[in-house]
């Protein structure tokens, strides 16, 4: 029997219309999209801009504004770096938050090695942003934010809008790392004030290995130093053949999250809070990490009191869940979104991050209710024994 899968935040499967629509560009419509000469590039290149306008419609962009990636990671990259790169005769000063995903802290943390200042924010027990801490962070030599949607780990949702109108009321750009958001939530980068939008299509039953940045061309026109040299593709942002089959993956699966994402975000956000109710029905010590007003729907993050984490994995082996432990002992580092939201300590206990999907029913939770309990009352009284 496989195990319930309840980490949509990991990945999710590719969609069955998603794969529908890619098959034929793997074999029949093989085309380059580069090839402008015959009606094997033509039918690319008309397959790729289709997937343009599917994605710049999920955000409320441009079709021309979407750059093809590899995926979120690269995306951030080359937002990032692509960014600071261009605008060093401006200024030095470039502004994130602890609880970044690991692609955009490291990035940050090299253009820290090759002399920029960077502000690392901090956040508050709910994991939000506080604004006056980032209004009073920019200076004249802030070039660039970098805040995420939301969360990877907690599935907080930043005020991306209020976010937005500090960093236009100041001149600076603003980037966000919509991998766990794009298609979940709506979103609409000239309201919110965004100027670059990352995404990747496997957070959103697209296929891995394809992805997007959104990069405004007007109202300011943003300028960036590419970060893969060789052939001037994507506006000379991306260079290197473009996955048509990963592309047009990646807009189906844009287009159908647009049609659908309402009624998906009223039943999952009913299912997790069928969840919760019932984790904290059945047992005590259950806390949940990150705000639950400002949350994506299908994210549920807890921790366990008195249970370790290394303990909790190796029990729910049928029950897919990213699990971890919020105590600095032992052989797992704490996140370091719970340091940042201050989840952690000697009591913290284990935590489990719970993704609900499109797959998820009420019988997969009600069994996810059932498998915790019996596990972590099983964990406390073999600790309480010993």
């Amino acid at each position: 029997m496989r195990p319930v899968y309840l980490d949509f935040h990991a990945t999710t499967p590719v969609d069955p219309r998603v794969l529908e629509a890619m098959l034929p560009y793997f074999s029949d419509d093989f085309g380059n999209p580069a090839s402008r000469q015959h009606a094997f590039g033509w039918k690319a290149q008309e397959a790729v801009d289709r997937a343009r306008s599917e994605i710049a419609s999920l955000i409320g962009a441009s079709g021309h504004e979407v750059v093809f990636t590899s995926g979120a990671s690269e995306s951030n990259n080359l937002a990032i770096k692509g960014v600071a790169q261009c605008c060093r005769s401006k200024g030095d000063h470039i502004i994130t938050v602890a609880t970044e995903h690991k692609s955009v802290l490291d990035s940050f943390k090299r253009l820290e090695r090759e002399g920029w200042r960077v502000t690392w924010l901090s956040v508050d027990g709910d994991g939000l942003v506080r604004l006056d801490e980032l209004r009073s962070a920019i200076t004249d030599k802030t070039v660039l934010v970098s805040i995420m949607a939301a969360n990877n780990e907690i599935g907080v949702l930043q005020p991306l809008a209020d976010i937005g109108a500090i960093t236009s009321a100041a001149g600076v750009l603003l980037h966000t790392d919509a991998a766990q958001a794009a298609g979940k939530i709506p979103i609409d980068v000239s309201a919110m004030g965004i100027d670059l939008l990352s995404l990747t299509g496997h957070k959103y039953y697209g296929p891995k290995g394809a992805g997007a940045l959104y990069v405004r061309r007007k109202k300011p026109r943003i300028e960036m130093i590419c970060q893969i040299d060789g052939g001037g593709h994507e506006q000379g942002l991306r260079s290197g053949t473009l996955n048509v089959p990963g592309i047009v993956g990646l807009g189906r699966a844009a287009a159908i999250c647009r049609a659908e994402m309402l009624s998906e975000s009223q039943r999952l956000g009913s299912l997790r809070d069928r969840l919760l109710d019932g984790l904290q029905r059945s047992l005590d010590g259950v806390r949940v990490n990150g705000s639950l007003t400002n949350r994506l729907p299908h994210n549920l993050h807890v921790s366990f009191e008195r249970v370790e984490g290394e303990a909790l994995l190796m029990a729910l082996g049928d029950l897919a869940v990213s699990t971890g432990s919020a105590c600095s002992s032992g052989s797992q580092a704490p996140s370091h979104v719970l340091v940042a939201i201050g989840a952690v300590g000697e009591n913290a206990g284990a935590s489990i991050r719970f993704g609900l999907g499109r797959t998820t029913t009420q019988k997969d939770i009600d069994f996810a209710i059932d498998r915790v309990t019996t596990v972590v009352k099983s964990l406390r009284r073999v600790a309480a024994a010993s």
